[in-house]
Order: C-alpha cells, then sequence, then structure tokens
C-alpha cells in the first residue's frame, strides 16, 4: 500500500479516495493508518502509532498548550456486504459530483475532512493552543483495543483535551441538521427463572417458569420508567426474546430465558436499572439467574462554548440551526465523555453500512469548512 500524501491542504477529497481505497474491514487495517499518519506528518503534526492486540491505533497532535481541541474517529469499515455495488466499493470512485466507497460518510469521510480543515486553520500559524487525532481501528468491532486503550495511553501520557468533537454521520438527511451531545445508555440482561418440571396434568407437582417469568416480564414493562428530560427520550426498555426451548405440550419446563435491552437517559445508570430489574425478579421468583452487560452509560454535554462554537460554525456555512439530539445508538463517544466534553457531528449518514455508501463531494468540502471554522473559533 502506498503512503503517498495526498494534498489535504487545500481539499479533502484526495484524502478520502486514499483511505477508501485501503480495504480496513475491522480488524484489518490495510494501509490506512499509513495513509492518514503521512498526510499528518505532512502538515506538521506529531504522529504516535499506537497497537494494541491486533489493532491499529493513531495518535497526533500539534502544539503543546491549552486549549487542546481533539477529533476522534475510526478507518475501520463494516464489510462490503453480498450486493453488488455500482463500482468497487474500495475504488473511491468520483460520479457526477458523488464519492462512492465504504467508509464514504462512517467516517473516512469525515476524517479527511477534519485533516482538511486543520490544514486550512494552521495556514494562519500555529495555533493558539493544541489539535490532536484519536483515531483507532477498532470501531465497528468489539471495540476493545481501540478508542478504550487509546484513551487510556492519552491519560497516563497527560495528552487528555478539553473538548473532542467525534466524527459520526450525525446527519439524517442534510449537513447541518444535528450534533450529538450525548447518548443514552444501554444495558442488556438475560434473565433465566428456574421451576420444577414435570407433567402438564399434575400442576400441583411443579412449578411453572413460564407464569413466574410472564408475570415479571408484564411488571417490567407495566409502565414508562420515566418521562424522558430536556435532552433524551424516555428510557426505553425492549424484551428482545422469551425462549423455554420446550417441544412437549405436555411438559412444564425446567426453565424460561428472557432477554432485554434498555436504552436509558442520564436519570438512570447501568448498576441501577439492573438492581431495578432483580427486585422486580424477586418478587415473582424465589429461584433466577440475571446476566447484565452494560454496553456504556448514558452521558450529556451541555451548551458551553465549545458547543456554541460548533452550533455557530454549522448555521454559518449551511444556514441551518442543528438540532442537538442525544437519540441513536451508541458510539465510540461513550468512552471519551469519562475523560472531557464531547459532541459529534460529521456527514449525512443515509447510506452508511449500505451498498453504494457514499457522500457529494461539496458536502465533503462543506465539512472541512466546518471543522476549519471550529477550530478557528477555539484556537484563536
Amino acid at each position: 500500500m502506498s503512503t503517498a500524501v495526498p494534498n489535504t491542504a487545500s481539499d479533502p477529497l484526495a484524502l478520502a479516495q486514499a483511505l477508501i481505497r485501503c480495504a480496513s474491514v475491522t480488524p484489518a487495517d490495510a494501509g490506512a493508518q499509513d495513509v492518514l499518519a503521512a498526510s499528518l506528518e505532512a502538515i506538521g503534526f506529531t504522529v504516535t502509532r499506537l497497537r494494541f492486540g491486533e489493532i491499529e491505533n493513531l495518535f497526533a497532535r500539534i502544539g503543546t498548550e491549552g486549549p487542546h481541541i481533539c477529533f476522534a474517529g475510526h478507518t475501520d469499515v463494516v464489510p462490503k456486504g453480498a450486493a453488488n455495488w455500482s463500482s468497487g466499493p474500495f475504488a473511491g470512485e468520483v460520479r457526477d459530483g458523488v464519492l462512492y466507497g465504504r467508509g464514504a460518510c462512517d467516517m473516512k469521510g469525515a476524517i479527511a475532512a477534519f485533516v482538511a480543515g486543520a490544514a486550512e486553520h494552521l495556514k494562519g500559524g500555529q495555533p493558539k493552543g493544541s489539535i490532536s487525532l484519536l483515531i483507532t481501528g477498532d470501531e465497528e468491532g468489539p471495540a476493545v483495543d481501540g478508542t478504550v486503550k487509546v484513551l487510556e495511553w492519552m491519560q497516563a501520557n497527560g495528552q487528555v483535551p478539553d473538548f473532542c468533537i467525534v466524527g459520526e454521520p450525525t446527519n439524517p438527511a442534510a449537513l447541518g441538521d444535528m450534533i450529538k451531545v450525548g447518548r443514552r445508555g444501554s444495558v442488556n440482561m438475560t434473565l433465566a427463572v428456574q421451576g420444577i418440571q414435570g407433567h402438564v396434568a399434575y400442576p400441583h407437582r411443579v412449578d411453572n417458569p413460564v407464569h413466574r417469568l410472564v408475570r415479571i416480564a408484564a411488571a417490567l414493562t407495566a409502565a414508562p420508567i420515566d418521562a424522558g428530560s430536556e435532552f433524551f427520550e424516555p428510557t426505553s426498555i425492549q424484551l428482545t426474546s422469551i425462549d423455554v426451548g420446550n417441544p412437549a405440550t405436555n411438559v412444564v419446563p425446567a426453565s424460561a430465558r428472557l432477554m432485554l435491552n434498555i436504552r436509558f437517559n442520564e436519570r438512570h445508570s447501568g448498576a441501577a436499572l439492573a438492581a431495578w430489574v432483580r427486585a422486580t425478579a424477586e418478587r415473582h421468583a424465589e429461584r433466577f439467574d440475571l446476566d447484565v452487560s452494560i454496553s456504556g452509560e448514558s452521558f450529556l454535554t451541555a451548551p458551553g462554548p465549545e458547543i456554541d462554537a460548533l452550533v455557530a460554525a454549522i448555521a454559518t456555512a449551511t444556514g441551518r440551526q442543528p438540532k442537538l439530539d442525544t437519540g441513536g445508538g451508541t458510539s465510540d463517544a461513550r468512552f471519551i465523555a469519562r475523560y472531557c466534553p464531547v459532541a459529534e457531528f460529521g456527514l449525512v449518514g443515509a447510506t452508511m453500512h449500505q451498498v453504494d455508501e457514499q457522500v457529494p463531494v461539496d458536502e465533503l468540502r462543506e465539512l472541512a469548512r466546518i471543522y476549519r471554522a471550529v477550530l478557528d473559533q477555539l484556537l484563536r
């Protein structure tokens, strides 16, 4: 893989194409971070390569003082899928003003836009503070050896930023629609209720775990958990499976299992919700096991100077007043929020993970101008 340095100082397109042409399907890197490192070094960044397990990560910084503004992103992508693309998924082809390729909007395009925006900002001289990039190859995968490990390294080495922008494709329909200022937490639970197996004709000899599980499920879903808050939707509990695995019509099973997911706002923690589910189960079952996996806690970055600067840059560039939103799934911002305020803003996500993933070249360039304007406001 060539590490020739694309001209990022004037246009993000060349770097976006070079990154797309690296088939970095997670966990493979395929040279993507070599390409990015070369581009960053060419405009003055000091690049530190950080490999954890089989994952390639990158931290780059220019400047040593505060304020320290970081951009976080990922060079890994999801597989191309089974369907045919109109051009190669890793060709980086431009047709009719649109760039096609896996990662075009999620999120190699945003990485290229930030590098181009930073390059333009640096033409004005050394920044007042510092600019850095935290780039992982493990966002689309297990997210174990990527951003989490890099953040630990950053903290140990005095590199924690004052504010971080994550380049996820946050916009539903048009560039400038939405900034993610927080995310709901997510917790998965599996509840296995034990009973006493036996013949259905002799109910006095059995303890039916299905009956107990149904009562638990009814109690958990009987009423909304909360009514939401200023920036968050109401907490949502969704039962995803009730599984008995009993092929016989005349046998009461020995156990029954329920799976659920709760997406929760800032009024709750994963541990508190697990305790609520456990207490509910205890009212209806004497014997059960509860397995809990917290994918991430909720977080919120309240409006302040950094969010205001991002809003102003978007409004100036696009004419749109972005909505401050916390919906959707999870992202690596859930890890970054443990260390500093964080917001997410990138391209339009309509084609992410789809066949013919794409971004209009004009939008790519517009995003670069937005990122530059944010740096201009926060570091001048």
